[in-house]
């Protein structure tokens, strides 16, 4: 039976489901390759789950990711911070970033923990020095990394090419424009450029100024003074951060393994063509190169293709009282291609069969308008799955319902 993804926004520690018994944090030794002694921090969830690494970034320590660690753990994701060589309770001196094997240990070591799945993992860093580490971990093991979380950093040519190339691999990517590194603003921004998953998410915080370039991220804070708008800084100016970096880990690696749900901004590209260059056949050969690869990849946001679709619609009714009739006839059927099209995306989507029904009946085809309009109305009745991909509130379900019975009663009338 095919896996039915559904998006949801679930507040995260709010939901009984998601609260577990909470442990205190375990901490331990890890030996790199050299026998250099690294000190991390372990939190296990309360049962059997996927895992998260988290590094902390030049001039900050492990302690940085406690709270959010924390509530990791409480969300049901085993989580290890680690205390890069050269800082905090680690030994040896850093220089640069760090060696593969202080990363392998680290992994080997959360993956090697009861209960924890060795193939479901995430990895998220702040700074230049977590971000490099985080995406090199990545890089090195991305059989198992599902989710990628990066916070005011930068990396390395291999790390960006790893980025590019991993088109699966969702990543969640935070900064400020008050970084008092500049230019940390550029680096995130490339950083999400480059990468070619569609599931990705930007998280950018706006300020009416950026900070004046002092100094490099060094582990020597005194050079720049903290402003909290860098790395994990930030969780104390922006507190809504730690909750939505929970949010993605929990549905990156619990609800829907190595998936979220797909960025308009990833998808601006294909979005213009299909808005302004008729290129839905293209984009369906697109979808449909990337599901080989991945059965459940979604390459535009559902609510896009809805918002392009029906302003075909309506500017096809534009027309026809205009009496620009031959103009309205080739809207219509331009919106129908692209409703279609994001039904071929998102088939189990009530909203999206309704919305298909709804240009069939502008069409005047009134067979396939019914049809279209009783199978959105007995997925709704079904409840197996959300509405849509964005949205499953009571008040809307009400709202397409009502939609769908007056259709109906129109198709009724009309016959």
């Amino acid at each position: 039976m095919k896996q039915i993804h559904v998006w949801l926004i679930l507040p995260v520690l709010a939901t009984s489901a998601l609260v577990q018994a909470q442990q205190p944090p375990r901490v331990v030794d890890l030996h790199a390759s050299d026998g250099t002694l690294l000190k991390a921090s372990y939190f296990a969830a309360a049962k059997p789950g996927p895992g998260v690494l988290l590094f902390h970034q030049s001039n900050r320590t492990r302690t940085s990711w406690e709270g959010l660690a924390e509530q990791l753990a409480a969300a049901g994701i085993n989580t290890l911070t680690v205390d890069s060589r050269g800082h905090g309770e680690s030994g040896g001196k850093l220089e640069g970033q760090s060696s593969v094997g202080d990363l392998d240990s680290a992994f080997q070591y959360l993956i090697s923990q009861p209960g924890v799945a060795r193939d479901v993992i995430g990895v998220g860093g702040a700074g230049w020095l977590g971000v490099g580490n985080s995406t090199e971990t990545a890089r090195r093991h991305s059989a198992a990394v599902k989710s990628l979380a990066l916070v005011s950093g930068e990396t390395l040519r291999p790390q960006l090419q790893f980025l590019y190339e991993a088109s699966q691999l969702p990543g969640l990517f935070v900064y400020s424009d008050a970084d008092e590194y500049p230019p940390t603003q550029a680096a995130m921004q490339l950083l999400y450029a480059t990468s070619s998953s569609p599931s990705k998410k930007l998280v950018h915080y706006s300020a009416a100024q950026e900070a004046p370039w002092l100094w490099y991220e060094t582990s020597n804070p005194s050079k720049v003074p903290a402003n909290g708008a860098h790395g994990t800084d930030l969780f104390k100016t922006h507190t809504d951060l730690p909750g939505i970096i929970v949010q993605w880990f929990v549905t990156t690696l619990l609800t829907t393994p190595g998936h979220a749900p797909a960025d308009p901004l990833a998808a601006a590209p294909i979005l213009r063509e299909i808005e302004f260059g008729h290129g839905v056949a293209h984009a369906a050969q697109q979808l449909m190169e990337a599901r080989k690869r991945d059965p459940d990849v979604h390459l535009w946001a559902e609510v896009s293709l809805d918002i392009i679709g029906e302003d075909y619609l309506r500017e096809a009714e534009d027309d026809k009282k205009a009496r620009h009739l031959q103009e309205a006839d080739a809207e219509v059927k331009t919106g129908i291609e692209v409703l279609k099209l994001n039904l071929l995306a998102y088939p189990y989507s009530a909203d999206a069969n309704f919305n298909v029904a709804t240009a069939y009946m502008q069409d005047g085809q009134r067979v396939l308008a019914r049809q279209y309009a009783e199978k959105a109305l007995a997925m709704l009745d079904s409840h197996t799955a959300p509405l849509s991909s964005w949205s499953d509130t009571e008040q809307r379900r009400g709202e397409i319902r009502a939609g769908i019975q007056d259709l109906l009663k129109q198709l009724a009338e009309t016959h």
